[in-house]
């Protein structure tokens, strides 16, 4: 399921992850119109994030 440029996500990084796919999961119930997109955003977001922290950090 993980991709492998996938970035290695901090404990905080994990955790709001973690709430925003269980928050996604309980829009899916509610039915398929329900919109998703705003979590899927914030998550890409976080992914974008770690994602130019390893860079950083890498550059270093």
């Amino acid at each position: 399921m993980a991709k492998h440029d996938d970035p290695k996500l901090t404990a905080s990084e994990k955790a709001k992850v973690t709430v925003l796919v269980a928050r996604m999961c309980k829009r899916s119930v509610a039915g398929e119109d329900v919109d998703r997109s705003d979590l899927e955003r914030r998550v890409d977001q976080i992914l974008d994030g770690a994602r130019e922290r390893e860079e950083r950090t890498a550059q270093k």
